[in-house]
């Protein structure tokens, strides 16, 4: 959409003035206006990682185990905010895809720690820079400082 023109509620608003009127109450709601970025971002990141095939999931514990080889799977999924039975599911997922690769821990046997294929390597290397485009798209809307700003702001929502 162009700057004049947004979506609300499923229907177009010609002008952004106008957005306020057509949701009604909605708009002073924080979470609402949180879900239709949400929505954006979300919608954004799917056209750029299509053709990679990846989630944000995916990539993410990609990336994670990346910068630590040998993370326990458990770990990786407190770290990620995810239940185990997501992290077992994506690691699968990656795994059968030949992306990850699952060994006991040498540390501790009741533990499977996780670790990249050179596949898996290549498959982030792709992702990262879908990721640097996503970003500067998403970025591209704020100054230096909102950005600084906003993460903060959103971190104190999901810490």
């Amino acid at each position: 959409m162009d700057g004049n023109h947004s979506v609300a509620s499923g229907a177009l608003i010609k002008n952004k003035d106008d957005a306020g009127d057509a949701i009604g109450a909605l708009d002073s709601i924080v979470g609402f206006h949180i879900r239709l970025a949400h929505g954006a971002v979300y919608r954004h990141f799917n056209e750029t990682f299509a053709d990679l095939g990846l989630t944000q999931k995916q990539v993410s514990i990609l990336w994670l185990v990346s910068d630590q080889p040998q993370i326990a799977q458990i770990e990786l999924g407190n770290r990620l905010q995810m239940d185990r039975a997501t992290t077992m599911t994506i690691v699968n997922r990656l795994e059968e895809r030949g992306y990850l690769q699952r060994k006991r821990s040498p540390n501790d046997g009741r533990k499977q720690a996780l670790s990249l294929t050179r596949a898996g390597e290549k498959v982030l290397d792709q992702a990262k820079h879908c990721i640097e485009s996503h970003e500067n798209w998403l970025k591209s809307r704020f100054t230096d400082e909102e950005i600084e700003k906003l993460v903060e702001m959103l971190a104190r929502i999901h810490d």
